[in-house]
C-alpha cells in the first residue's frame, strides 16, 4: 500500500510524475511522414515559425515582410538566426523554445553553430525524426488539424496515405463559416450538390459531406477556428450551416465540436500567417450553444486573456463544455501559469490544461517541456493547500490526478477510450 507523500516531498513527486506521464496532445498542426511536404521538421522550420517571423520584422525593419517572404527557407532561417539570436539575447518564449528543443536533442546551444544543427537534422529520416521527438517529448498521441478544403492535404487523404496510429485526425471545417460560397464550390467539385442559398437538399448534402470526410479520416472531433466577432445564433446562411448541419451532425455522430474563438484575421496582411491578431469574444455565444445542445460536447479554447475567467465560470454551469489549452498568444509562461491556477481553483481537475498547437514536429519538445514545468508548479501549490488542512496524498493519488489532466480528461470527454490502451 502506498505511503502518504510527505509535505517536503510533494514538489519533487509531482514534478516527477508530470514528467513521467505520457501526454495526449489534443490539438496540433503536424502530420505523419506519409504526408511528405506537410510534415514540417528541423531547425530551419523551427526558425521560420510564424511567431519568429513577427518578431524579426519588428527587430529589423530594413527587411520588410515582402522581402523576407521572397527569400528561400534557408535564407529566412539565416536572417532570423542572425537578427534574433546573434544580434540580441533570445529572451522571448518563441526563441527560448528553439534553444530548449536543440538542447533536448543533445545539441550544444552555446556553440551557436547553425550549420551543425542543420547537419544533425538532415541525418534523420522523417520517421526517425518523428520517433525521436515523441520519445523526447513523452507524447503518446497527437490530434492533427485536417481540412478537406485544403487541396494539398485532400490529395494525401484521397491517395490513401499511410496512417501512423499516433496521429489522430480532427475534421477542420472553418471554411464553412469563413467563406461559404467558396466552400460550396469546393464541395461541388467533390461531387456534393450544395448550393449557396442552402435549400433543404443542400443541408442533407452538407451533412453527407461531413459524414464522408469524418469516416475517411476516422476523425475524433470536428473543429472550427472562429473570429472574435463570432455570434450564435445568427440569421445568416452561415448561422444556418451551424444550426442545421454542423450541430445536428455532431449530435447524431456523437462527435465533439472543438471551437477555437478569438482570432482577428489578417490585421497585417503583409505578414501572412504571422499577420493574425486577437480579440475578445462574446461568451454568450458559448452559453447559448451549450444550453441549446446539451447532448453535444464542446471543447473550447479562447484566444483572449480577458475571456479566460468567463470561460471557467461558464464551464462550471455546463458539463458538456471542456476548456482546453493556452492557445497561440496565450502560450507564454506567465499567462499559462495564471490560467492553469485559475482553472484548478474554479474547475478542479476537470480541465485539459494544455495543447501544443505545434506546426513543426519539433515544437512538441519545447512546448511540452515548458508547460509540464508550469503545470507541475500549479498542481503542487493546490495539492499542498489540501495537505495543509491535514489531507493525505499518496503517489498513486498524484499519478491518477496527473493522468486525468494530461490525457484522461480528453479521452473520457471524447469517448475514444476504446481506441486507447488505457
Amino acid at each position: 500500500m502506498d505511503q502518504p507523500v510527505r509535505r517536503d516531498q510533494l514538489a519533487e513527486t509531482v514534478e516527477r510524475v508530470v514528467n513521467e506521464t505520457p501526454v495526449f496532445d489534443i490539438h496540433t498542426h503536424i502530420y505523419p511522414a506519409s504526408f511528405a511536404d506537410l510534415c514540417l521538421r528541423g531547425v530551419d522550420e523551427l526558425l521560420t515559425y510564424h511567431y519568429l517571423i513577427a518578431e524579426v520584422c519588428r527587430a529589423d525593419r530594413s527587411v520588410p515582410p515582402e522581402a523576407f517572404y521572397a527569400m528561400s527557407l534557408t535564407q529566412r532561417a539565416d536572417h532570423i538566426w542572425k537578427t534574433l539570436f546573434l544580434n540580441g539575447s533570445p529572451v522571448s518564449e518563441a526563441l527560448r523554445g528553439v534553444l530548449t528543443t536543440l538542447k533536448r536533442f543533445g545539441l550544444d546551444v552555446a556553440s551557436r553553430d547553425l550549420a551543425a544543427y542543420r547537419a544533425f537534422f538532415a541525418g534523420m529520416s522523417a520517421q526517425e525524426h518523428i520517433d525521436r521527438v515523441f520519445e523526447i517529448a513523452n507524447v503518446s498521441h497527437v490530434v492533427m488539424t485536417n481540412s478537406p478544403f485544403d487541396d494539398v492535404e485532400r490529395a494525401y487523404w484521397k491517395a490513401g496515405a499511410e496512417q501512423d496510429p499516433r496521429f489522430l485526425a480532427a475534421l477542420r471545417v472553418d471554411a464553412l463559416l469563413d467563406n461559404w460560397p467558396k466552400a460550396c464550390a469546393t464541395m461541388g467539385d467533390q461531387g456534393y450538390d450544395v448550393h449557396a442559398h442552402l435549400p433543404r437538399e443542400s443541408v442533407i448534402e452538407l451533412r453527407r459531406f461531413l459524414a464522408d470526410w469524418a469516416k475517411r479520416m476516422d476523425a475524433i472531433y470536428l473543429a472550427m477556428s472562429l473570429t472574435d466577432a463570432y455570434q450564435y445564433p445568427t440569421h445568416t446562411v452561415e448561422g444556418r450551416v451551424m444550426q442545421e448541419a454542423i450541430l445536428p451532425f455532431c449530435r447524431e455522430a456523437g462527435m465533439p465540436l472543438a471551437l477555437m474563438i478569438g482570432v482577428a484575421r489578417q490585421v497585417n496582411p503583409a505578414l501572412k500567417l504571422a499577420g493574425d491578431s486577437v480579440g475578445k469574444c462574446d461568451i454568450k455565444a458559448i452559453e447559448r450553444l451549450c444550453a441549446g445542445y446539451p447532448d453535444v460536447r464542446f471543447l473550447v479554447t479562447l484566444l483572449s486573456r480577458e475571456n479566460q475567467h468567463e470561460l471557467c465560470v461558464t464551464a462550471r454551469k455546463f458539463p458538456n463544455l471542456m476548456p482546453f489549452g493556452c492557445w497561440w498568444f496565450l502560450n507564454n509562461p506567465s499567462i499559462i501559469e495564471e490560467m492553469t491556477r485559475m482553472r484548478l481553483e474554479l474547475l478542479g481537475l476537470s480541465v485539459i490544461p494544455q495543447h501544443s498547437d505545434a506546426r513543426v514536429l519539433d515544437h512538441l519538445i519545447y512546448k511540452w517541456a515548458h508547460s509540464r514545468a508550469i503545470i507541475a508548479r500549479a498542481l503542487t501549490e493546490k495539492l499542498a493547500a489540501a495537505m495543509d488542512t491535514g489531507w493525505t496524498l499518496t503517489e498513486s493519488d498524484i499519478r491518477r490526478d496527473v493522468r486525468r489532466l494530461l490525457r484522461g480528461n480528453f479521452i473520457g470527454f471524447t469517448g475514444i477510450g476504446h481506441r486507447m490502451s488505457e
